[in-house]
């Protein structure tokens, strides 16, 4: 499995290096966007994030997130993630099916509605036999800066053992540039995923994206809950 993520990861970097022409942006680090690929459009990419130091809290790691989603059309997106590739320790293996619904846009007013729902089924070193996220999110857009804000349902055991939860999520993307943004999302809660996370979206090519940010737990910050996270992106056509 780790060849494989490797592979894909290097595919990535050719990808990024010799593209051009395009554009795609479904999440802004974690935190989905109003974005929805046309019919017939192709994106790819791989998440890689890694903690370089032993804390209480979190404990030195690097884990791989290889993702595609393509548009179906009707303002609709599925996709598929493979999640639970973790290093050390034994991977977890989880496909995440992905769906996404823009159901409303105004373009004068720059605002949309939309929702989603992530499909978790577990293939390796199970804990539970499957799980869902679900989300509902508007967002509105200032000139060059763009807000996010939503609500959302993890089932039980996706993110907390024997429990469900739920909260909000939100997000703020700012164009500095043609090439360059601002960004910055939040899952709100105390689970695996309720994470602060600010970083630099760059677009060196116009196929290409890449993500800088930096994760920040909403509880033990202090024990080490943090870690850094790379995103590289690609649209097919």
């Amino acid at each position: 499995m780790r060849k494989v993520i490797c592979s894909l990861m290097f595919a990535f970097c050719l990808f990024s290096f010799f593209a051009s022409g395009g554009n795609a942006q479904q999440t802004v680090f974690n935190v989905p966007t109003a974005d929805v690929l046309e019919r017939g459009k192709v994106y790819g990419e791989i998440d890689a994030s890694f903690k370089i130091n032993d804390q209480d809290a979190l404990r030195r790691f690097s884990g791989f997130v290889p993702r595609v989603v393509v548009g179906t059309g009707k303002n609709v997106e599925v996709g598929l993630n493979v999640t639970g590739n973790v290093n050390p320790g034994a991977d977890a293996t989880t496909l995440v099916p992905t769906v996404k619904y823009k159901f409303y846009q105004n373009e004068k007013k720059n605002v949309a509605l939309f929702a989603g729902t992530n499909f978790y089924v577990p293939v390796r070193n199970r804990s539970y036999k499957f799980g869902a996220y679900s989300y509902v999110a508007a967002a509105k857009t200032f000139n060059k800066t763009r807000l996010t804000a939503g609500g959302f349902v993890y089932t039980k055991n996706v993110v907390a053992q024997n429990a469900s939860r739920g909260g909000g999520q939100f997000a703020v993307e700012h164009a500095a540039s043609d090439k360059v943004s601002l960004a910055a999302d939040w899952i709100t809660g105390k689970h695996a995923n309720g994470y602060f996370t600010p970083g630099v979206i760059y677009k060196p090519h116009p196929k290409t994206t890449a993500y800088f940010a930096y994760s920040l737990g909403n509880s033990q910050l202090k024990q080490g809950n943090h870690y850094f996270l790379f995103e590289l992106g690609y649209n097919f056509n």
